[in-house]
C-alpha cells in the first residue's frame, strides 16, 4: 500500500450502495473496509476519486465522514480443507461453526474477520482443525502452477493440495509431512521472484474463473437417479442445465434431490436469496442423509451455501460466485462437481436493485443491460476440463440453475437469457404441480442438447435401444397431448381403439415411469438400469395391448390384465433382483393377448 491514498471517506450512501470520497489510487473491483464497524465492501465504479462502493452487509448506522481503508486486493474465497461438510453464508462466513460457538446472529464486520485482506472467510482456521499432510514430492523437485504437492484425507475426498494457479514455476525447498492447521505453512518454493510459502490453503478471487490446460466435450451423463432425466432428458457431466418453474412447482425440491443423488464427487449448493424455513429444512435434513456410495454422511462430500432472503441483497451475487470459485478449486482437483444455484433469479434481482441505485439505464423489465453477460459469464466457468499440472487430471463442473419467472411466465427475461447459455431445459410446469404430479418436469417444453452426444455412453453402458426407446418415449408423449386436444372435443369414445391404447399408454408412462416420490426410501432415486428396464416395460404394454385388440379383446378387458397392474406397482420394487423382475414383466406385457387369452 505505500505510496497509495488508503483511506477515503463516506460522502453518501443509499442502501447497499455507499459513494466515498479520497480514494484516488483505487482500483475497481478492489475491496474496501467501511465505517468504524470495518464493513465489506467492493469498488464498482471510479470517478476521479470518487468510489462507487457495493456493501455486502447491512449498512445502517454509516454516517458521512465514516473512513474508508483500502485492502488491496479482490474479494477472494480460502480455498483447502475444510471447506467440505461445512455450511456458509455468501460472504463465506462459517454458520455452523459460529452456531456451535452460541453466535446466533452476523454481527456486522464480521466478514473476513480471520481471513487476508480480501479474503471473504477462512474454511478451517478459527476452529483449530488440523489435517495429516502426506506429500507426493520431494525436496528439490521441480514444480509448477497446478501440481499435486501431496494429499490430505478429508472424509471421502482424496483432498490434493496444489500448487496455487497464480504461483509461478519453482524449485521445492522444504516439503514436510505432518498435521497442519489449513493456514500453516507446509513448505516453501523458491521461484524466479523470491521463495513463496506452501500452504494447505490458498486465496482466490472469487470473480477471476480458475485457469485450465484445455476444455473438453461432452462423453458421460451426470446420472440423478430420478427417471425423468436420466432417460427423456439427460445433462453432461459438466453441462449445464435451466430448471424455471412459478412458485409450488418443486424447484428447490428437484434441486435438493439432485444433491442427495446425483453421481457427482462434490456438491456444492447455492441457496441464493430463498425462504429461511426452506434453507433451515435443508440444513436439518443433510446431517441424516447417508451417502449411497459410500454410507458415509452425504454432509462430508457437501458444500452449503447459505443465503437467504433476509440477508443483505448485495451479497447473493457474491454468493455464486463464492460457489463457482469453490467447484472450480474441486474441479481441478480431478473431481466431479455438481454445482446446484436456487436461484439465479434472486441473484438478477439483486443485480436489478443494485442497477437502481446506481441510476443506470435499465433494461427489459427493469433488469441491467448488462444481465445477459453476467449470467453468461457465470455460466460458462462451467464444462469438463483437464487441470493444470501433473499428475493429469480430469474434472467437471455440472451447473443446474434454477429460475423463478414471476407468474410461471417464461418469456421473462432471466429465464430467456439462461435458455441460450444452458443445454438443458427442465421446465416445471404448474398444471402438473397442482395436479400432484412430481417432479412436475412438463415433458413438452422441456429438452436436452446432449442427447446425441451421449448416445454412445447410454449403448455402452445402459442399453443400446436407449435412443430408440427414449425417442419412442417422448412421441407417445408427444401423441398423448394432440390427442387430449381431440378428446376435448368429442370425447375418448369417438377415438379409434389404437388412439385409445397410445391414451392408456401415456397415462401408464406419467403414473409409473415420470412419477417419482422424492421421500420414498425406494422410488426416490433409482439406478440406469432399473430405470431403463421400466421405460421398457410400459413401452412393451403399449405393443402387447395393441397385439390384445389385434386378437379380438376389448380394451377394458386388456386394461384388467394382471401384468398391468403389477406394472403399476413397479417402480416401488426393491432388491437386487429388480432388474430381471422387469425383464420378466417386460415379456409377459409384451404376450398380453395370450395372458388375457388364458
Amino acid at each position: 500500500m505505500t505510496g497509495r491514498a488508503a483511506h477515503g471517506t463516506v460522502a453518501g450512501a443509499v442502501g447497499p450502495v455507499v459513494r466515498a470520497v479520497g480514494l484516488d489510487d483505487a482500483v475497481v473491483g478492489e475491496v474496501v473496509h467501511i465505517g468504524r464497524q470495518r464493513l465489506l465492501g467492493e469498488i464498482i465504479g471510479l470517478a476521479g476519486g470518487d468510489a462507487t462502493i457495493q456493501v455486502y452487509e447491512e449498512t445502517g448506522g454509516l454516517q458521512v465522514g465514516d473512513p474508508v481503508a483500502l485492502t488491496g486486493a479482490p474479494l477472494r474465497a480460502r480455498l483447502g480443507p475444510g471447506l467440505l461438510g461445512a455450511t456458509f453464508d455468501g460472504l463465506q462466513r462459517p454458520l455452523d461453526r459460529l452456531a456451535h460457538a452460541g453466535r446466533w446472529l452476523l454481527l456486522p464486520g464480521a466478514a473476513g474477520e480471520a481471513g487476508a485482506a480480501g479474503t471473504t472467510g477462512t474454511p478451517g482456521g478459527a476452529d483449530a482443525r488440523r489435517w495429516r499432510f502426506e506429500p507426493g514430492r520431494r525436496t528439490g523437485d521441480a514444480v509448477v502452477a497446478g501440481d499435486v504437492l501431496g494429499t490430505v484425507v478429508e472424509g471421502p475426498i482424496h483432498h490434493r493440495i496444489l500448487v496455487p494457479p497464480d504461483v509461478p514455476g519453482g524449485t521445492i525447498r522444504d516439503l514436510d509431512p505432518g498435521s497442519y492447521g489449513a493456514d500453516e505453512r507446509i513448505g516453501r518454493l523458491e521461484t524466479g521472484t523470491g521463495p513463496v510459502d506452501l500452504r494447505l490453503s490458498h486465496d482466490w478471487a472469487i470473480r477471476r474463473p480458475r485457469p485450465a490446460r484445455r476444455r473438453l466435450g461432452a462423453e458421460r451423463p451426470l446420472v440423478t437417479g430420478q427417471r425423468v432425466f436420466d432417460m427423456l432428458f439427460p445433462i453432461a457431466m459438466g453441462g449445464t442445465a435451466v430448471i424455471p418453474g412459478g412458485f409450488g412447482t418443486g424447484k428447490t425440491v428437484v434441486e435438493q434431490a439432485l444433491a442427495r443423488w446425483s453421481d457427482a464427487d462434490v456438491v456444492v449448493y447455492v441457496g441464493c436469496g430463498e425462504r429461511g424455513n426452506e434453507m433451515a429444512e435443508l440444513l436439518a435434513s443433510f446431517p441424516d442423509l447417508v451417502d449411497p456410495r459410500t454410507g458415509d454422511p452425504l454432509l462430508a462430500r457437501t458444500v452449503l451455501i447459505a443465503n437467504t432472503s433476509n440477508m443483505p441483497v448485495a451479497a447473493r451475487e457474491a454468493s455464486v460466485q463464492l460457489g463457482m470459485t469453490i467447484a472450480e478449486y474441486f474441479r481441478d482437483q480431478g473431481l466431479a462437481v455438481a454445482l446446484l444455484a436456487d436461484s439465479t433469479s434472486r441473484w438478477a434481482e439483486a443485480l436489478r436493485e443494485i442497477s437502481g441505485r446506481l441510476e443506470e439505464l435499465p433494461g427489459e423489465e427493469g433488469f441491467p443491460a448488462y444481465l445477459g453477460s453476467r449470467l453468461a459469464a457465470f455460466y460458462e466457468r462451467a464444462g469438463r476440463v483437464e487441470a493444470l499440472g501433473t499428475p493429469e487430471r480430469i474434472g467437471s463442473i455440472t451447473l443446474v440453475g434454477a429460475v423463478s419467472p414471476p407468474g410461471g411466465d417464461f418469456s421473462e427475461p432471466v429465464t430467456q437469457a439462461s435458455l441460450r447459455l444452458a443445454g438443458t431445459f427442465w421446465a416445471l410446469d404448474v398444471g402438473l404441480a397442482h395436479a400432484r404430479h412430481f417432479p412436475a418436469v412438463g415433458w413438452t417444453q422441456s429438452y436436452s442438447l446432449y442427447v446425441d452426444a451421449l448416445s454412445t455412453w447410454y449403448a455402452d453402458h445402459v442399453d443400446p435401444a436407449w435412443a430408440e426407446r427414449r425417442a419412442e418415449a417422448i412421441g407417445l408423449l408427444a401423441r398423448e397431448k394432440q390427442l387430449l386436444d381431440i378428446v376435448q372435443l368429442v370425447g375418448a369414445d369417438a377415438l379409434p381403439t389404437a388412439d385409445r391404447v397410445d391414451l392408456e399408454t401415456a397415462r401408464l408412462m406419467r403414473e409409473t415411469f415420470l412419477q417419482q416420490h422424492a421421500f420414498d426410501p425406494v422410488d426416490a432415486s433409482r439406478p440406469l438400469d432399473v430405470q431403463f428396464g421400466l421405460l421398457r416395460a410400459v413401452l412393451a404394454a403399449r405393443t402387447g395391448l395393441r397385439a390384445a385388440l389385434d386378437r379380438g379383446i376389448t380394451l377394458e378387458t386388456a386394461l384388467e390384465a394382471p401384468a398391468l397392474d403389477e406394472l403399476r406397482r413397479a417402480r416401488y420394487w426393491a432388491g437386487d433382483d429388480v432388474e430381471p423382475r422387469l425383464a420378466e414383466l417386460t415379456e409377459r406385457l409384451l404376450a398380453l393377448g395370450g395372458e388375457i387369452g388364458s
